[in-house]
């Protein structure tokens, strides 16, 4: 119940009371104008008569006037609403010894910085300029800007600048691409600054020229991410609707226009750094202006051309708490009336655009906190993170809460609650409960044994007695490879053998070599000795199956003379009586296999075939590298990598799993193939959603974090 003050406090002489627009429901409008704070608050026609009898001082008085002189219907309790709106706001004069109070509310505002950094990081604003004067001075220069003409010309010089991209749509496309670089992101930064600051000047001139003040221009924070503004608080003096929006729309249109000039003008411009800021002004200001600005879900230019063309002033706060109600609704049922009264298909929309901006703001401050962990500083980003959670989905909970609380003997009684509380508990369980989710992931299905054939070094083919496809036995000769550095070196090697042999045999009939005699011995040894390992290594040149098998993967444009690279792969011997499949399981879903485990792989292709699975082995650390390359997300598979000097390295941590192929499986049919690429599925442990979730999320907060 509302009580009535102890004394009435009158009105601020200071205040402004303007005439305002027509509403959406036909009756007219105030506005009442606070020049201290530049504030701007619309009143209706009911609010408009309780003030013009502000000093009748008593609310049954007022109350009793405005029944008997309008054909409004008002009580006393209605007038203390206003009271108490009016007190709440500093709009009245506070008492002659009361200042106290006034002091004490202040002091609960200003609070400490701490919480004054809590509550308003989100958003704040730091002016920097006064534009009043030299807007005043500018305005009417700029008059020609406004005229039905100039919008005509700006037409057709839109329809012409299509017309030429679309002849010149290669070059336009070819520079757009060489602009993503780093040095054209700068150059696209910069330019966004200066857009954006002509966007504000839009606004400023556009309300000049209405006769506003423009009291401040400077840069505002979302979320430590600054964005320029212009105070135009003073549009709502205007009770033409059309001017309203015409001022609010002046950033967006003033971006547009100069997209449209200077899409023209990069057609026209010779080729330098005059034509390259046309296109980047042409690229960036639309993009830039739609993307941002014309959205309704933060207070930016959309969400101003939309409230003022709904006619609803806190378009925001009103959508919200219209949500707020309809969840009680829809969950308890308790009758209570909505907190306004619309037509039911703008009530729906209300709904739906609250939801949407929640959601919105939720994902953009995430998405700045991530911007500025990444880019930035990282605890400062966390910090961020853990606040916008707070801000956004805690705060919010617990204050919906408080509200049930309020309401709980309602709620106790109400049969919806009942089905809603089940529904919850249902919810719930499903999120606690384990299930039996499989472990997927995609594998490599090929022969548990097989032999690869490396080139040793580079080297020349001779001859290849066995073609792809065929049946091979241990130690069958496969490539007989020619190296002519190690052909040099046994040359070389022959004929040092054979000059040390015949100087021994001189140092028999020669005295003075006679006594050097032992030398040579020891030079003709190891002569020999460099001849066996030469001989020894000439061996490696003869590549050989290592067991029984069937070659494959032999290049088939590889001929008898063609130079091969050093460790160049020229095929493999593959036995095909065992199968094993090779997969890469995510660490979130390691602890939940273990070797033993069953599973299915099924092959892609039209013509997929099932093979049943067990795990054989799991390693017990992340691996380093992919080799399996068509496991590759880029290639099809599920592993995101990043690719350096033709190594693939995995973006996040991948343990390999080998699982065997029961016995008795048959092969796919595909003639020539000896490895297949599927999906595989483990029968992992039982586990509940909400736990999983909960150990994902711990662990990319304690990953990221750098414990």
């Amino acid at each position: 119940m509302i009580t009535q003050p102890q004394a009435w406090q009158p009105l601020r002489e200071e205040l402004d009371l303007l005439a305002g627009p027509v509403l959406a429901d036909g009756q007219p409008s105030w506005t009442l104008h606070d020049p201290v704070r530049n504030l701007f608050f619309q009143l209706d026609w009911a609010s408009f008569e309780v003030l013009r009898r502000w000093h009748m001082a008593n609310a049954q008085a007022i109350a009793r006037d405005i029944e008997a002189h309008t054909t409004l219907h008002m009580g006393a309790a209605d007038v203390e609403v206003l009271q108490q709106f009016l007190q709440g706001n500093e709009l009245l004069q506070p008492p002659l010894h009361g200042a106290s109070a006034l002091d004490a509310q202040r002091q609960r505002r200003r609070a400490g910085w701490s919480q004054w950094l809590l509550h308003n990081y989100l958003f704040f604003r730091v002016p920097l300029l006064r534009p009043d004067r030299w807007l005043a001075r500018w305005a009417p220069r700029l008059d020609f800007l406004f005229r039905p003409g100039f919008w005509w010309l700006t037409l057709v010089v839109f329809l012409w600048g299509l017309w030429g991209v679309a002849r010149s749509w290669e070059v336009f496309h070819a520079t757009l691409v060489d602009m993503w670089s780093l040095q054209g992101m700068l150059a696209y930064g910069v330019t966004l600054v200066g857009v954006k600051c002509l966007h504000e000047v839009g606004h400023g001139i556009t309300a000049k020229r209405y006769g506003c003040k423009v009291p401040a221009m400077g840069v505002a924070f979302l979320v430590l991410w600054p964005v320029a503004y212009t105070d135009t608080n003073e549009v709502w003096k205007l009770t033409r609707r059309d001017q309203r929006l015409k001022v609010a729309a002046a950033g967006i249109t003033t971006e547009l226009l100069i997209a449209v000039w200077a899409l023209w003008a990069w057609l026209w411009l010779p080729e330098g750094w005059p034509k390259s800021s046309a296109f980047l002004l042409a690229t960036t200001t639309w993009v830039s202006t739609v993307l941002i600005n014309a959205s309704p879900f933060m207070r930016f230019d959309g969400y101003f051309l939309l409230s003022d063309y709904l006619q609803l002033p806190n378009l925001h706060s009103r959508a919200f708490a219209l949500a707020r109600w309809d969840l009680r609704e829809r969950l308890f049922a308790l009758g209570e009336a909505p907190p306004e009264h619309f037509a039911p298909m703008r009530q729906r929309l209300l709904i739906v655009f609250a939801w949407a901006t929640w959601m919105y703001r939720l994902v953009l401050f995430l998405g700045i906190a991530a911007l500025v962990y990444h880019f930035f500083i990282k605890a400062v980003g966390i910090l961020l993170f853990g606040v916008e959670i707070v801000w956004f989905i805690a705060k919010p909970v617990w204050s919906e809460l408080k509200a049930w609380r309020e309401r709980g003997a309602q709620i106790a009684h109400s049969r919806r609650a009942r089905r809603s509380a089940l529904l919850a508990g249902g919810l719930l369980g499903l999120l606690v409960m384990p299930w039996p989710v499989p472990v997927l992931s995609s594998g490599m299905l090929q022969a548990s044994t097989q032999w690869q054939l490396h080139a040793p070094e580079a080297a020349q083919l001779v001859h290849q007695p066995l073609a792809e496809g065929s049946q091979v036995q241990v130690a069958a000769p496969l490539f007989v490879l020619a190296s002519p550095a190690l052909q040099a070196a046994a040359l070389q090697n022959q004929a040092r053998l054979q000059q040390l042999a015949q100087q021994a045999a001189a140092a028999g009939m020669d005295g003075e070599l006679r006594r050097d005699w032992q030398v040579w011995q020891e030079r003709q040894a190891e002569a020999l000795a460099q001849q066996a390992a030469l001989d020894t290594d000439a061996g490696r040149y003869l590549l050989q199956a290592g067991g029984s098998g069937v070659l494959r993967d032999v290049d088939p444009d590889l001929q008898a003379g063609a130079w091969l690279a050093r460790r160049e792969l020229l095929g493999r011997v593959v036995d095909m009586q065992a199968l094993e499949v090779v997969a890469y399981v995510e660490e979130q879903a390691l602890h939940r296999i273990r070797p033993g485990d069953s599973g299915l792989f099924i092959t892609e292709g039209s013509g997929s075939k099932t093979l049943a699975l067990r795990v054989r082995s799991i390693d017990q650390d992340a691996s380093r590298s992919l080799n399996e390359g068509a496991l590759a997300a880029p290639a099809g598979g599920n592993v995101p990598v990043r690719a350096m000097q033709q190594v693939l390295y995995p973006e996040q941590p991948v343990y390999r799993v080998v699982l065997d192929v029961a016995p008795g499986e048959a092969l796919p049919t595909w003639a020539g193939q000896h490895r297949w690429r599927g999906r595989v599925s483990i029968r992992g442990r039982w586990e509940a959603p909400g736990a999983q979730f909960v150990r994902s999320a711990a662990s990319v907060f304690w990953r990221e974090a750098g414990f």
